[in-house]
This record gives structure tokens, C-alpha cells and sequence, in this order.
């Protein structure tokens, strides 16, 4: 039994996620344990939690990032379990490997495939040798930029420049020409040494062949400790600011039933690869006008949006993780059916997408069949400007695409918040907006929308 196998499950995470994440545990009959740091004592998942330890300061670097500290607090409190939920320390291999040697159980894959798929390079190439589509692109980091020259006169312009480890579109931009590049390489390897860790005299950096009207396709997989992986359905991200996500939905309605096909069988594949083991995401870019897909990279963690998947599925992914992780392989043999659409709210402005945090003096969620809010904060918080200006999500469910919007329309609408900047407006453009409302679009939309 999972009550046998775990005892207390600790969240090492905040906000929206970690509220979501207790409400699963505190079903399975689990205790829940958070950790907070002092700008986040007020929130709901502190309250939510059977127990909070608070860990220190706002400053991330010594709360929520501060391995030594989570782990004490779960030491503390007898937890026995701990989850990561997404960003923060989901993706460490050095922290899921000090909670395994600490005893506990890490609700998440082992740590060597955290690192095999974490560097974007070893992971296209792993990819490739697996049979998974991969766009031309540099099979070992590119350190200089004569070296990302040479690289950008194989490939062809126009390139995608990245960095080699992380995520949410940080340092990553298109380059046309070289003049492009050089700016793109800088930018990237600024956001290497910052964010990766690499040498200011050797960044790690990729670069890729960029398809023009891309979408942006993902693909749920879930590993079993049977061996088997299996692929849950795609979700379509291609709605994006900053090459960071504020729109998924799923089925994609930019990709024939022949190409979904082909995408399951290449994740599932992708997952086989590194022996993946609970809830992961294998990340495609989509040629629509051609029908064809690339591996972009994989994300070994819960993802944002997975409450697309699990309404269309009608799974409870923390579940899976859980019994996944206290060794059980559970019968997920499911169609995904209808329709489901996440929008990120956020406290930012809904025109430039500049973080607008403040205290909310309103909060009015809509609710109904069908619709679905995931939110971290409620009347009387302050969203703080230390973490990212997520407040919540707001999932519509129905059984076609066409009532999916009109639901959302009218979810968007009855969605209130006062006192910082949001971006519902926003949403409730993107509602009216030609291109979304007919399925035909792309990872530029956004851009155009705002040009």
C-alpha cells in the first residue's frame, strides 16, 4: 500500500503546483508536507498542507532552491517521500540522488535520466540513434562564435540558437543571417554561463535548423516499472510570448491523425531510450504545411499544462506519479476523448507581458461543468516579484473543439482580478482572434499579434 511505502509525501514547490499536488496526496490518504519561504507564508497551499516548515527567505537561492534545507525539512517532519512538482529542484540530479541516499522515495525519473535528456545535445543525439526525427543541428557544443559560424553555413539559415541545459526559453532566438547569429550566440552564451553553470570562456551552445511556422507539439508520456512507456495523447504549446508558453490545448488541431500516430510512437520510443520511469514530456516541433515533426527536447517532470492530458483522459497524472514511484504499473490503456484548452493566467501586463506583481484585492474564479482553475493565491495575497508571475489555470473541457472556445469565452470573461496586472485580457483577445479561433497557427501568433 502506498500509505505503507510513503508515510508523509513533501512538496519541495509553491504556488499554484504544490496546491495541486496536495490535493491528490490528501486523497490517497497521504500527509501532505510544504515548505515555504517567508513571502509565501499567507498563501493557500501553506494552509492547505497538514504541515508547513518554512525554509527561508523570499530569495529562491535560499528557500525553495536550498537542497540542504528541503531536505532537512523533510528529515524533521519524517517525510519519506518527496515531490518536486516543476522547476525549482525537479530537474537536479544532484538533489533526486541526496533524496534517494537520504531513504526516501524520489516521485520523479532516476536521476541518469534526468542527466541524459537534460543537455539538449546528448539528447538529440541520443534521439536520433533511437529513431527519433531531429532537425540538422550540432552534435557537440558549440563553445565560440567561429565555431557557430561554420555550424550556421552547414545547417542553412535560419538557425535556432539555445543554450545546451535548461529551459523556458531562456537565451534562445532565430538568427537569419550572420549578423543575427552573432547577436544570437552572445545572448545564448550569456544565458549558458548564467543559468548552466558553463565558463564565460566556453558557454555550451546549440544550434538547430529553424522550421518557419512551426508548431509546437508535446507529446504525455508515462514510464512503468514494468518496462513499458506509454504515450497519453499529445498537447498543442505553439501559443507563445517569449518562446515560453501561455496557451496548450489538446488534441493539436494542426496535425492529421496519420502524424499523431507517428509522434506517439517516436515519444514512446524516446522514453524506451533512456528507460524512463513516471510522468514525462517529449517535446516536438511540428512542419504543418509539411506534416512532418523534430525532436526539440524532453522535460523529465510534471509539466505546466498537464491538466490538458488529464481531461481528456480523465487520469489524475500526480496519482501515476505516485504509484509509479512506490513501484506499482498501473492499467492507463485510455482514448483520449473532447477537447480541453489551459489558459496561463498571469500577473503581468497583457500587451508587453512585463511581470506586474501587487496585492490582489479581488479574486473571483469561474466555475461550472467544464471548467477548471488551478490557482495559487486568492483575495488579500501579494504576488511577490521573487518567483514567476503565474497566479493560476484556467482549463475549459467539452466534447468539440467549437464549444471548448465558447466555454473559454465565457470562463475568461467571469475570471476577476484586481490589484496586479493580469493578462485575461489578453486571453480574451487570443478568444476573438482569427487564427486561433480556426486551429491554423503557429509559435509566431503572438508576435504577429502584437506587431
Amino acid at each position: 500500500m502506498l500509505t505503507e511505502r510513503f508515510g508523509p509525501v513533501l512538496i519541495a514547490n509553491r504556488g499554484e503546483i504544490a496546491r495541486r499536488i496536495i490535493r491528490t496526496v490528501k486523497r490517497m490518504g497521504l500527509r501532505a508536507i510544504a515548505v515555504h519561504s517567508e513571502a509565501d507564508a499567507d498563501l493557500p497551499f501553506v494552509r492547505e498542507a497538514d504541515e508547513a516548515v518554512l525554509i527561508g527567505p523570499a530569495n529562491p537561492a535560499q528557500s525553495y532552491l536550498d537542497a540542504a534545507k528541503v531536505l532537512e525539512a523533510a528529515r524533521a517532519t519524517g517525510a519519506r517521500a518527496i515531490h518536486p512538482g516543476y522547476g525549482f529542484l525537479s530537474e537536479n540530479t544532484a538533489f533526486a540522488r541526496a533524496v534517494i541516499d537520504a531513504g526516501m522515495v524520489w516521485i520523479g525519473p532516476a536521476p541518469e535520466a534526468i542527466d541524459r535528456m537534460g543537455d539538449k545535445i546528448n539528447a538529440r543525439n541520443l534521439m536520433e540513434a533511437a529513431g527519433v526525427p531531429v532537425a540538422a543541428g550540432t552534435r557537440e557544443p558549440v563553445t565560440d562564435l567561429s565555431l557557430a559560424l561554420r555550424a550556421a553555413e552547414s545547417i542553412g539559415y535560419p538557425v535556432m540558437v539555445k543554450t545546451a541545459g535548461g529551459g523556458g526559453g531562456i537565451g534562445m532566438s532565430v538568427a537569419h543571417d550572420d549578423d543575427g547569429l552573432a547577436k544570437a550566440y552572445e545572448q545564448a552564451a550569456r544565458a549558458a554561463s548564467r543559468f548552466a553553470g558553463d565558463a564565460l570562456d566556453g558557454p555550451a551552445v546549440l544550434l538547430e535548423r529553424y522550421i518557419e511556422r512551426a508548431r509546437h507539439v508535446e507529446v504525455q508520456i508515462l514510464g512503468l516499472p514494468d518496462g513499458r512507456v506509454v504515450a497519453l495523447g499529445e498537447r498543442d504549446c505553439s501559443v507563445q510570448r517569449r518562446h515560453q508558453k501561455v496557451v496548450e490545448e489538446s488534441p493539436s488541431p494542426g496535425i492529421t491523425p496519420e502524424l499523431r500516430e507517428r509522434m506517439l510512437a517516436a515519444a514512446v520510443r524516446a522514453g524506451e531510450a533512456v528507460g524512463y520511469l513516471g510522468a514525462g514530456t517529449v517535446e516536438c516541433l511540428v512542419d504543418a504545411d509539411k506534416q512532418e515533426f523534430v525532436f526539440l527536447e524532453m522535460n523529465t517532470r510534471l509539466q505546466v499544462e498537464h491538466p490538458v492530458t488529464e481531461l481528456v483522459t480523465g487520469l489524475d497524472l500526480v496519482e501515476l506519479q505516485l504509484r509509479v514511484a512506490a513501484g506499482e504499473s498501473p492499467d492507463v490503456n485510455t482514448t483520449p476523448a473532447g477537447h480541453a484548452i489551459e489558459f496561463r493566467v498571469y500577473a503581468e501586463d497583457p500587451k508587453r507581458f512585463f511581470p506586474g506583481p501587487g496585492k490582489i484585492t479581488t479574486w473571483e474564479e469561474p466555475d461550472g461543468d467544464g471548467v477548471r482553475v488551478d490557482s495559487g493565491y486568492e483575495a488579500g495575497n501579494t504576488v511577490t516579484p521573487f518567483y514567476d508571475p503565474l497566479m493560476a489555470k484556467l482549463c475549459v473541457y467539452a466534447d468539440t473543439r467549437a464549444d471548448a472556445l465558447l466555454k473559454a469565452s465565457k470562463a475568461v470573461a467571469a475570471f476577476v482580478v484586481e490589484g496586479p496586472k493580469n493578462n485575461l485580457p489578453f486571453c480574451a483577445e487570443l478568444l476573438g482572434n482569427a487564427e486561433f479561433v480556426t486551429g491554423d497557427y503557429d509559435t509566431g501568433l503572438v508576435a504577429r499579434m502584437r506587431a
